[in-house]
């Protein structure tokens, strides 16, 4: 009897111990799920595209601001009207804005670490509406008054443009997964470009009435700031401001998480951790000189700087501003406003392309390529006018060189060094960093947008173009030397990157480099 009793026992705690193994197995496999529920859940995915296309609506109105001359000059240059320009009038006009475009860089950089992502986004966006409003309504019938009006009016627009070139791409790359943050950084490319094609859409349709373009824009710049209010902050801004729990609450909103659920989920915790041990407190002004000396700060800022050199130095914004006159300049058969528009539509599509090659390639191979394409089509411009029995004789070769030079400038100049900056710097003085590389960025763009008329009396459009190509194929060198491969790394991952003796670009591996120039 015992011994039956004995078996019965022995059965009944094997059955036990198999259901307690099986139980232990549903949890854990349960705990895992949880732990991974919020990563690239379709709801993760939808909040975080949802918040950056909200931060990103008022850069729109920016990049309507850049190309704005290119379809107000005739207009405001045209003697028959009663308010003109003289030519360098109009060159001031087509550049005050990249003047002060270094200042909205400079504030943004102090607003971003100060009053947070989302107030920094509201703030550029208020600016815009009253730039645009002082563009619409003459205070005088005065000419002098209103050059002045004008003169400020395009003042803080490059202001507005200024402070709106980081933290949208900032806030961006705080709040997305590694995965996704490749595509979701380039939203301030993509509205920017959208906004220049907008402009030059609605200078093909209404010719010689600023004051109703810039009516329009207002108006759009007004329900930009509206859709702005739902953003939600930054976790890493708020954990720099010691709000531990808001952090928390806004990180598990954007992996997915649903409100009511109150679970422990160890990744976003430890994820909160890894932030909170980046993110000790702001920097200050005077900690920030002193830390400037470190690699992970002045490395990516020195590297930026001279990043976004070549980008302007190589035409990209001037072909922007000067989208009309340079199409008259480089000898095109077609309509002016429409080749305007082709070069809009071209670099608008084109950026959505960026996305998807920027996370299967990278960012250097796309750097070299569109730096080589950039090259090639300024060349080809170049040679139109050196040798115009042959080169020039080849059917809308000018027109495909302009839209291949918009192509590929978008597909890696245009847009990289905007983006990059939202990656490479760290936390604690991502917001001064990006402030400083985006005030020399706008410097140097002013420069080359003011000599760009200059340019072309004393040396002719063709050496102009070919001036360009040069920069380009210098551009290749610099990005294979010095810019870093930041694909599918945490922002953690980049900052130790620069705080390692080896940083430059020029230690990818040999198997990059034979994929990207093998035949």
């Amino acid at each position: 009897m015992n011994s039956a009793t004995e078996c019965n026992n022995n059965e009944l705690n094997a059955l036990t111990d198999s259901i307690m193994c099986k139980v232990q197995t549903v949890q854990q496999k349960t705990k895992e799920s949880r732990r991974c529920s919020f990563r690239l859940t379709p709801t993760a995915t939808y909040r975080q595209l949802i918040m950056v296309i909200l931060a990103n609506l008022g850069i729109v109105a920016t990049g309507m601001g850049l190309g704005f001359p290119a379809v107000s000059l005739n207009q405001l240059t045209d003697s028959d009207q009663d308010f003109h320009m003289t030519s360098s009038q109009a060159s001031w006009f087509a550049s005050i804005n990249a003047i002060s475009c270094p200042l909205g860089g400079l504030l943004s950089g102090y607003l971003l670490d100060s009053l947070g992502r989302k107030k920094t986004i509201l703030s550029f966006n208020l600016i815009s509406i009253f730039s645009w409003g002082l563009m619409i309504f003459r205070i005088s019938s005065n000419n002098n008054v209103i050059l002045i009006q004008i003169m400020i009016s395009r003042f803080l627009i490059g202001i507005s443009t200024g402070l709106a070139s980081s933290p949208a791409g900032v806030y961006s790359a705080e709040i997305c997964h590694s995965s996704l943050r490749g595509r979701l950084t380039l939203g301030t490319s993509i509205a920017t470009a959208f906004g220049i094609m907008l402009i030059y859409i609605l200078g093909y349709f209404i010719r010689n009435d600023y004051q109703l373009i810039s009516t329009i824009v207002c108006g759009y710049s007004i329900i930009s700031i509206i859709c702005c209010f739902p953003i939600r902050e930054s976790p890493v801004w708020l954990l720099s401001k010691n709000m531990y729990d808001e952090s928390l609450n806004n990180l598990k909103y954007f992996r997915g998480v649903k409100k009511n659920d109150n679970t422990d989920y160890d990744e976003i915790k430890n994820e909160l951790d890894e932030l909170q041990r980046a993110v000790p407190h702001r920097t200050s002004k005077r900690e920030f000189k002193e830390t400037i000396g470190r690699p992970e700060i002045y490395k990516p800022l020195l590297i930026m700087i001279g990043f976004f050199g070549f980008q302007q130095f190589s035409g990209i914004f001037v072909v922007i501003v000067y989208a009309v006159q340079f199409s008259i300049e480089a000898g095109v058969s077609i309509d002016p406003l429409l080749c305007a528009i082709l070069i809009g539509l071209t670099r608008i599509v084109t950026t959505f392309l960026v996305g998807i090659i920027l996370d299967k390639w990278g960012r250097r191979p796309p750097a070299m390529i569109s730096a080589s394409g950039m090259a090639i089509s300024m060349f080809l411009l170049a040679a139109s006018t050196w040798f115009p029995e042959v080169i020039g004789k080849i059917p809308y070769i000018t027109v495909i060189s302009i839209v291949t030079y918009i192509f590929t400038s978008t597909l890696g100049l245009m847009t990289l060094p905007f983006s990059m900056i939202s990656e490479v710097f760290p936390p604690s003085a991502r917001g001064q960093c990006a402030g400083i590389t985006i005030c020399c960025g706008y410097l140097m763009s002013f420069v080359a947008i003011k000599l760009y008329p200059g340019m072309v009396s004393s040396i002719g459009n063709e050496n102009v173009f070919a001036f360009y190509g040069l920069v380009s194929l210098l551009a290749i060198v610099y990005v294979y030397i010095y810019l870093p491969e930041t694909k599918g790394k945490t922002l953690k991952q980049i900052e130790d990157h620069f705080k390692n003796k080896s940083s430059s670009g020029s230690q990818c591996s040999e198997i990059e480099a034979k994929q990207l120039f093998k035949a």
